[in-house]
């Protein structure tokens, strides 16, 4: 399995509707992604395997010193084989190129070994507000 990874990557809305509909269990929507990414993103990193796309996320910033990752997604048949952390490895190294200081994540609690173990995040006290 050749995966690559590209910064600011092409995508399809569609494929990567499907994915997101995949990783995160729900129906399949019609988001424009391009348009999204391009108004409120640092960028993101796309993984394809032979031209499909395997993998994402994206990089949310504050236009700063601050980066959030949003929406990590690894097709099933993928897991647990080092995508997801070559997705945040490369985001990591391309927000910093960009001179953020800081990259945060939330998480659910069953991400917790993923995010604090193989990315390398650091536990820390935050808040959420349900609006």
């Amino acid at each position: 399995m050749t995966i690559t990874y590209e910064w600011r990557g092409s995508l399809d809305n569609a494929e990567l509707d499907r994915l997101h509909a995949e990783g995160f269990g729900h129906p399949v929507g019609r988001t424009d992604w391009r348009g999204r990414l391009e108004r409120h993103s640092l960028g993101w990193v796309c993984a394809h395997e032979d031209g499909r796309l395997v993998g994402f996320v994206n990089v949310a910033w504050d236009g700063g010193v601050h980066a959030f990752l949003l929406d990590t997604v690894v097709a099933a048949r993928h897991r647990s084989a080092g995508v997801g952390t070559a997705l945040v490895t490369t985001a990591a190294e391309h927000a910093r190129a960009a001179g953020c200081t800081w990259l945060h994540v939330d998480f659910e609690e069953r991400l917790r070994p993923f995010y604090l173990d193989g990315c390398g995040f650091k536990e820390t006290a935050a808040g959420l507000l349900a609006l």
